[in-house]
Order: structure tokens, then C-alpha cells, then sequence
């Protein structure tokens, strides 16, 4: 699967970057075919290592925990939504921002973006390891920390310390999609092709942010209540 990060591409790296980034892959890839082969309880990081021809210090020195050789694209994820974010259109709002990136997550086949031919199959794998849903879970965690940080970035506020709104605001949002995605990763394990989950996954995602645009932009109690009276 092409990787769309937003990241420099290799040509735009040192070297050493290149050669960094070209050993994470490669680890991240044996291990991932030897964990869809036999489970992730049953593959050992030294058999990952054998595979990528690296040592083992080589691999926790790119995966500090087992769990991320298999969830490799955590990071990029999360660094991708943030980016929408941070990088948004000027007449765009942070969620606005965010709804097209999750759909063009969808038009990618990315993971995040919760359709693909193979992902029923990567899907079960985490569904049957105890330590991979305990990692998902984290993930879904460090997610929210990190949208928290860049909805309060963009409304002026400091990031080490988002507000209430901007934490708020990404608990909604996270969940939000989390139940979108849920629910078409679901359709697709039992039995519904990519293309067609594609079509409700769309249609999912603006439901989604259709109810956290109102959410978040709800007049407050106080507010209402000074409004002018409607027409």
C-alpha cells in the first residue's frame, strides 16, 4: 500500500535518514507478515529480527514495544490528523480540516481510513491479542492528547495545557470517528466488500462531523440566553 504521510519524501532526506526510515520499514513489514501468519502472541522479536536481518536491539531501537511493529502506522496517523489541523485552509475550521482528511484518508486506502481489501484480516489479528486492543486503546488515548494540543494551537491557547474546550472538543471528535469507523470495520468482517463499505464509510464520516460541528458550535447557556430574540 502507497504511504501518503505529508512527511519528506526520501529524495528530500539525508542519507541516514533515508537508510533509518528504510530499516523501520522493513522491520515493521516481516513483522507484520510473520504476525498474520501465526498471531501476534506466537512471533517473538527475535524472529522478527532474523527476518529483517537486523539485530535485536535493532528493532526495539526503531519499536520500544512489540505491540508497534504490528500498529506501525500509529504515528503517521497521528501526525497526519494533527497536521490537518495545524495546516488547514484559511477560510477553514479545525474540523472542517479534519473531515477532509479523513475522507481522503478513505480515497487512500490509508488505515485510518477504515477501508481496505486486507484490513478484515489485520483487523482479527488485533481482535484475537489482548496486548494489541490494550495498545489500540492507548493509541485512541494519545490521539485525543494530540488533537487537544492542536485545536489549542489553533484557537491561541497553549498546547502543553489545552482548555477545556480544546480537550473537549477532541474526546467529541475521536469518538466521533471511532464510532464510524467501528462500525464499517465490523461491516467489512462480516463479509461486506471494500467498495461498498467505502460508499457507507463516506456517508458515516459526515454524519459524524455533521453532529460534531453542532456540537462544538452550540451556543453556551449563557450565551443563549443574551442572544437577540429570533425573528
Amino acid at each position: 500500500m502507497e504511504r501518503h504521510t505529508g512527511q519528506p519524501r526520501d529524495g528530500e532526506l539525508g542519507l541516514r535518514e533515508r537508510k533509518k526510515r528504510r530499516t523501520r520499514q522493513r522491520i515493521a513489514d516481516e513483522a507484520t507478515l510473520l504476525i498474520l501468519d501465526r498471531g501476534f502472541e506466537n512471533v517473538t522479536v527475535a524472529e522478527v529480527a532474523a527476518a529483517a536481518e537486523v539485530s535485536t536491539m535493532t528493532v526495539f531501537n526503531h519499536f520500544p514495544r512489540k505491540e508497534d511493529l504490528f500498529l506501525d502506522r500509529v504515528p503517521e496517523g497521528i501526525e497526519a490528523v494533527t497536521r490537518a489541523v495545524e495546516d488547514r485552509r484559511p477560510d477553514e475550521t479545525p474540523l472542517a480540516a479534519l473531515r477532509r482528511n479523513v475522507l481522503a484518508f478513505l480515497d487512500e486506502r490509508h488505515p485510518f481510513g477504515a477501508v481496505g481489501e486486507s484490513f478484515p484480516r489485520f483487523w482479527q489479528v488485533v481482535l484475537d491479542s489482548p496486548a494489541l486492543r490494550s495498545r489500540a486503546r492507548e493509541a485512541l488515548g494519545e490521539l485525543e492528547d494530540a488533537l487537544a494540543a492542536a485545536f489549542a494551537r489553533a484557537a491561541g491557547e497553549d498546547p502543553a495545557a489545552p482548555g477545556t474546550d480544546a480537550r473537549l472538543t477532541a474526546a467529541l471528535t475521536v469518538a466521533a470517528y471511532r464510532t464510524a469507523y467501528v462500525t464499517t470495520a465490523r461491516r467489512q468482517l462480516a463479509g461486506t466488500g471494500a467498495d461498498e463499505a467505502a460508499v457507507g464509510h463516506r456517508a458515516l464520516v459526515h454524519q459524524a462531523f455533521d453532529a460534531l460541528e453542532r456540537a462544538v458550535n452550540r451556543p453556551r447557556p449563557a450565551e443563549a440566553a443574551s442572544a437577540p430574540p429570533a425573528p
